[in-house]
């Protein structure tokens, strides 16, 4: 790891005081590729909180919709779905340094020009650096569910994420999140469908088949092997 640079996840110094944080940052080592990614990517492939809001246009160098992905994990559904959609641009936001790690060296190495990361808190870099009205679709796959009762404040889902999320969406935008905990399902259903400014794509109100572009994750089998359902929550801004 090079000396000028520190691997340091960001946050707003008077958010953090202030804030419910829905995660907790795991102790894990980085690989020596992931370390090494910094070195060689992140100049490339990051994005810094405190370099304010963003252009997309002058960031991609070119308009095309914007797809913003909150909590990729180990990130490697995110690059295959900005692999297979060179059409469209896209945005991780993950807090973890491994993860991050390993996306940018994948992005890295493989080439990609359509996805870019923040290594940061997203309810920070969805205040600060995306603009209202700029996003074609917002992605949410799998957080967190803190699933005893006494924790569920710490679920990111709230109303007050959500309707974050709605001002961040152009016309027409999507919200779509996925989860295998029934009970954290129903949750987001309940959240979304009380935001009066967004409609639920599906016929029956509830949830919707996976979505072609959502990929078949590591995590998702695992889940799937335990006996896990998996539910789609699909919405588009009015």
């Amino acid at each position: 790891m090079s000396d000028d640079f520190t691997v340091t996840t960001e946050y707003r110094p008077e958010y953090k005081k202030k804030s419910i944080r829905s995660f907790v940052i795991r102790s894990g080592r980085m690989t020596e590729s992931q370390a090494k990614a910094f070195d060689s990517y992140w100049k490339s492939v990051g994005l810094s909180l405190f370099d304010g809001q963003i252009d997309p246009v002058n960031l991609f160098g070119r308009d095309a919709p914007l797809v913003i992905e909150i909590g990729f994990g180990m990130g490697d559904s995110l690059v295959d779905m900005a692999a297979s959609d060179p059409a469209s641009d896209y945005i991780g936001v993950e807090v973890h340094p491994p993860g991050v790690g390993r996306l940018i060296n994948r992005v890295g190495t493989e080439g990609l020009t359509n996805l870019k990361t923040y290594m940061a808190d997203a309810n920070d870099v969805l205040e600060d650096c995306i603009a209202d009205g700029s996003l074609a679709r917002v992605q949410l796959y799998f957080p967190d569910p803190w699933h005893k009762k006494k924790h569920h404040k710490r679920r990111i889902v709230q109303p007050e994420f959500v309707a974050q999320l709605v001002r961040k969406l152009a016309p027409g935008g999507k919200i779509h999140m996925a989860t295998d905990w029934q009970n954290y399902a129903e949750h987001m259903l309940e959240v979304l469908s009380a935001n009066p400014d967004i409609s639920n794509d599906s016929a029956s109100d509830d949830y919707v088949e996976k979505p072609a572009w959502r990929p078949h994750t590591k995590f998702e089998a695992r889940g799937e092997r335990l006996g896990h359902g998996v539910w789609d929550l699909l919405f588009s801004k009015k």
